[in-house]
């Protein structure tokens, strides 16, 4: 079994505070994921802050337009540091995606270390290699280019 592993570092020119407050809210997903990935959280998740255990319900459409289930569980966080995501259901084989937050340079650093496995044996890997790699790049990419939008980077 191959677990890919990817990693994206962003400074933020904002306050520790205000960067915890806004990615700890799972509904400001959607600000910061492009819109042709389809996504939509199906959870009733208006003004709650996560907590571990969070079941969160999704559907995305990343490719082709064919919508997907996605079922993700915060399964650990340590206030204004870190917090951790894990797909209960969905397109991957495995996904743990940790976002670390670190106070730097009078502003904040993040951190996202994904660790992700599609399934479906040497197809999946073929597919990783073709699209799914650059599809996930693009996405994070999508972030930091809107976070730098909505905060100056």
């Amino acid at each position: 079994m191959i677990v890919k592993k990817k990693s994206w570092e962003i400074w933020i020119n904002r306050p520790l505070d205000e960067v915890w407050s806004f990615f700890s809210r799972p509904e400001n997903l959607n600000e910061i994921t492009p819109e042709h990935v389809s996504f939509e959280i199906l959870s009733d998740l208006e003004g709650i802050e996560m907590y571990e255990g969070m079941i969160i319900q999704y559907n995305i459409a990343p490719l082709l337009g064919i919508k997907m289930n996605w079922v993700t569980e915060i399964t650990h966080i340590r206030q204004r540091q870190f917090f951790i995501d894990e797909q209960r259901f969905g397109p991957y084989a495995f996904w743990h995606h940790q976002h670390w937050f670190e106070e730097k340079d009078g502003g904040t650093l993040m951190k996202d270390i994904l660790h992700y496995k599609v399934p479906y044996g040497i197809i999946g890997t073929i597919a990783n290699a073709l699209f799914v790699e650059k599809m996930v790049d693009q996405i994070f990419e999508y972030r930091e280019e809107t976070i730098n939008k909505l905060w100056g980077g």
